[in-house]
Parts: C-alpha cells; structure tokens; sequence
C-alpha cells in the first residue's frame, strides 16, 4: 500500500477495528495503532526504527486513515 525509507505500511483483508497498521521491514514487524499513533505490537524492530516508523505514521495519518476508510467501509 505504501513503503518509505524500505517499511512497507499496509493492512490486511480481514483486519479489524481498532484501526491500525502493519509495518514490515526485513523480517521485523510491528502493528501501530492510528488513533492515537501508538505501538500496538512490536518484532525485532529496534526503538529507533520504531521511533521513525511513528514519524512517518504521523506524517500520513490522515492517508492512511483514508485508506482504511476506503477498503473496510
């Protein structure tokens, strides 16, 4: 759906409320909450990467919102 500095934000077909976002990069993931941004769940990210995935997450909120909008309503 979106990739930015090689994370690769997306959701999945059956995923479910609250809303939130998947991020993958290499072989870590995490699962970032959008309202508020918050770190749902985290593997093998370190916190730096996770501090910048939440800068990216805040700088296309209301996108990635949208899009959520779009495929689940």
């Amino acid at each position: 759906m979106y990739s930015e500095n090689g994370f690769r934000f997306f959701f999945y077909s059956n995923d479910h409320l609250p809303i939130h976002i998947h991020v993958e990069k290499s072989r870590k993931t995490a699962k970032f909450l959008l309202e508020p941004v918050e770190l749902s769940s985290s593997r093998n990210f370190k916190a730096s990467e996770s501090r910048e995935i939440r800068i990216i997450i805040n700088s296309k909120i209301e996108f990635f919102k949208e899009k959520w909008n779009e495929y689940f309503n």
